[in-house]
């Protein structure tokens, strides 16, 4: 559209308009999360809404880091989170390259298997038997395995390597390149968006994982942030312990202030990541919507 004309002039002015509203219901969410968990909780209950307290208080921040339990289950997030993303994009791009070539002897059955699992996953039980057998509980690896593929991912990154000018490929095997050769040298180098954007939905989907942990790892000290952080919104909630054999100076944690604290801490250290791939984020998203 042009946006000379009185109405692209409209259409960009709705466009801003939108964008604005939809940034501030995103925005301003997060912000009372932010506010609140530096609030009292009398102050909570007071003002449904405010984005700057009254009564600045840490009380929060000092129940949930009173042990080193959050700070050992920051490092073993950071653990899975980068063992598990290093695992998923080595799956994910040497079978998507394996797929893309038109050669490959039953390419298009182990494509349709692909898209069977898609629609229709083994379910809960089997996939823990499946662990269970393997020898794999309580360990890392039953975290990070099971989910090292992802159907629609594989598809996307398997699309994107097609669109690779497949004389390119040629040339490097003419000049003595191996299949892996060209796979390393030709075809990763030119992929950098894609890798930085499926790292960051990797990265994301590890750090956020709280299922998995929860019934694989049955040793408290291998829990990772997401469900030390379920174990402490309970201990706030006074859904573990009885309060009436409490001592009577036991004084209840505030509870919605620590619920805030824990949604910053939790979301606090992935956000950090994102600058970093935002620049290649961005552009390999649009190239996802074009060839995807």
């Amino acid at each position: 559209m042009n946006n000379n004309t009185l109405s692209g002039k409209i259409f960009d002015a709705a466009n801003y308009l939108f964008l604005g509203l939809m940034a501030l219901v995103t925005i301003f969410p997060f912000l009372y999360i932010i506010a609140g968990s530096f609030a009292t909780d009398s102050e909570l209950t007071a003002r449904p809404f405010f984005i700057i307290p009254k009564t600045f208080s840490l009380n929060a921040y000092r129940y949930i880091f009173s042990t080193d339990t959050l700070f050992h289950s920051v490092f073993v997030s950071v653990i899975i989170t980068g063992l598990g993303t290093a695992i998923d994009l080595a799956f994910t791009f040497t079978m998507a390259y394996a797929l893309s070539r038109k050669q490959l002897a039953g390419r298009n059955a182990v494509l349709n298997l692909v898209i069977f699992s898609m629609l229709f996953s083994g379910g809960l039980i089997p996939t823990y038997l499946v662990v269970k057998s393997l020898g794999l509980l309580d360990s890392y690896w039953a975290v990070v395995l099971p989910g090292a593929i992802s159907g629609f991912n594989l598809i996307l990154v398997k699309t994107f390597f097609q669109e690779i000018p497949f004389e390119l490929q040629e040339s490097a095997k003419i000049d003595g390149c191996t299949d892996i050769g060209v796979l390393w040298r030709i075809v990763l180098p030119l992929s950098k968006p894609v890798i930085a954007t499926f790292a960051l939905f990797y990265a994301v989907g590890h750090w956020n994982d709280f299922f998995g942990p929860l019934i694989y790892l049955n040793d408290s000290s291998m829990w990772p942030l997401q469900v030390v952080l379920r174990q402490i919104i309970l201990l706030s909630q006074g859904t573990i312990g009885d309060p009436n054999n409490m001592d009577p100076n036991f004084v209840q944690p505030p509870d919605q202030a620590i619920k805030m604290a824990i949604i910053i801490v939790g979301t606090v250290p992935i956000l950090l990541v994102y600058p970093f791939l935002q620049k290649h984020f961005a552009k390999g998203m649009m190239i996802g919507a074009l060839k995807g």
